[in-house]
């Protein structure tokens, strides 16, 4: 979809929605002899709907409504004309109101086409969007934005069958195209010598090697001197190893179990492309978990990459087995603060749902609270669960140093006090199993892979330094 900046709203253009504020907005409106009827059903209806011979029209009331009710205000707007139009006009006097509109429209446009033999006919028809009132500039970095959401949404929806690791890594590999962004792919030989247990591990019974992707943004203006460092889980497929997941409504959603790698890389590119001045590394260990060659068993004891051995007690709880070398390596950076995601566990699915993410760690608090103002801004919200050290006796191993299951009991934190043990500077961790891939469509967010967190992320990174 291309987004244009406009001055002036041609006298010719058919489709105009108007942002209206208060009622003397509808002046942009150009039918004139409307202006009546829109002012007085003004305080009875959110949308208005207008039709004239030349025109197609609507009224958006944005008193009293908040930034998300405009973001589906937008859906709904657009679920109307994708069909039928190609251009269209938006016109209003707040950036805010502005943005979150043109959020919507652009979120509620995308469509995951490729495996279609009729896709062109498939295709929304809509492309152009003018909108008067915002500078150029905030739609540029509003359009690399949800460029970098939708692309992660693509990742999540891509079958293993096309997206397996070393593809994954290519992919990501492909933002080096980027001005500034440092991408480098470590293969299965690097990550031997590296002695990254975890990953190898879960690796065992796949036939496509592991990678392991550091993905680097370091301008010259960066305001930190310590990086923030973002680790995503990228198990590309889970079938759960020896512990075998049954089918229904799990394994056959497991291509989406690599949606924190897509987040945290969507996240590198939208913050590389909008060059924000922050020091931010992504680290993405993945593979895929299957049951085939010498798959690792429960009962083996692996040893990680910085040391610590691990009792194998459920090979499905493959996720923190590769994040936890990932959170590991990070350490070498000193950074001001590990933030990891992943669609982790179940149990945090079953807490909360599919509606917001949970987040936990032992990082200050400000890093938490920054994190759930951003995620409130942008509708991806994060609750946050405790993270007392109760917790850490559930993991220890009668032959090991840890366990990679608790007893089950309070499954998402027992697996965040697991990684923690890794993190060896201020750690948060986020679990997104609910939010992340949808099997039903909600408004903008679509069905399917959401790009969960590319947003959250950013904005935190935004007002990070």
């Amino acid at each position: 979809m291309k987004i244009k900046v406009i001055k002036k709203l041609p006298e010719a253009a058919k489709n105009v929605i108007v942002l209206a504020e208060k009622k003397s907005d509808i002046k942009y409106l150009p039918c004139e002899k409307v202006v009546p009827f829109t002012k007085e059903s003004f305080g009875k209806e959110d949308i208005q709907s207008i039709k004239t011979p030349k025109h197609n029209m609507f009224v958006v009331k944005t008193k009293g409504a908040d930034l998300e009710k405009i973001r589906k205000f937008a859906h709904k707007i657009h679920s109307e004309l994708k069909d039928k139009e190609t251009e269209v006009f938006v016109v209003g006097e707040k950036d805010n109101d502005l943005e979150a509109f043109l959020e919507g429209l652009y979120l509620s446009d995308y469509q995951f086409l490729k495996y279609f033999s009729d896709k062109d006919k498939k295709k929304n028809k809509l492309n152009t969007v003018k909108v008067k009132g915002i500078s150029q500039k905030k739609v540029d970095e509003l359009k690399n934005v949800i460029e970098a959401v939708l692309w992660a949404r693509t990742l999540v929806n891509e079958p293993v069958s096309y997206l397996d690791a070393e593809r994954l890594a290519m992919e990501l590999h492909k933002k080096t195209q980027n001005d500034g962004l440092k991408v480098k792919v470590l293969h299965k030989k690097d990550i031997e010598n590296l002695r990254m247990g975890g990953l190898l591990a879960v690796n065992k019974g796949s036939v496509i090697p592991p990678t392991f992707t550091i993905m680097e943004w370091k301008p010259k203006n960066a305001k930190n001197k310590k990086p923030v460092v973002l680790v995503g889980k990228g198990i590309v497929y889970d079938t759960g190893g020896l512990s075998l997941k049954p089918t229904s409504h799990s394994m056959d959603l497991m291509k989406s179990d690599m949606a924190g790698a897509a987040m945290m890389a969507g996240t590198l590119d939208a913050v590389s492309k909008n060059k924000l001045p922050i020091w931010v590394i992504a680290l993405i260990p993945a593979t895929d978990n299957r049951p085939g060659k010498n798959a690792y068993a429960p009962g083996d004891v692996i040893e990680m990459y910085d040391g610590t051995t691990v009792e194998v007690l459920n090979t499905d709880a493959e996720g923190r087995m590769i994040l936890a070398d990932a959170i590991a390596y990070a350490n070498q950076y000193k950074p001001e603060v590990i933030i990891d995601a992943a669609t982790l566990t179940g149990a945090a699915v079953r807490a909360i749902g599919d509606k917001a993410a949970i987040v936990m760690g032992n990082a200050p608090k400000k890093y938490i609270k920054n994190l759930q103002k951003s995620g409130k801004k942008v509708y991806e919200r994060l609750v946050e669960f405790p993270f007392w050290d109760e917790w850490k006796d559930e993991m220890k191993s009668d032959i090991a140093d840890m366990k990679n299951i608790g007893s089950g009991n309070a499954g998402m934190i027992t697996a965040g006090k697991f990684l923690e043990h890794f993190a060896k500077h201020p750690y948060i961790h986020i679990d997104i199993a609910g939010p992340a891939f949808l099997e039903s469509a909600q408004d903008y967010k679509g069905k399917g892979g959401t790009g969960f967190g590319v947003r959250l992320m950013y904005e935190f990174l935004k007002d990070f330094a």
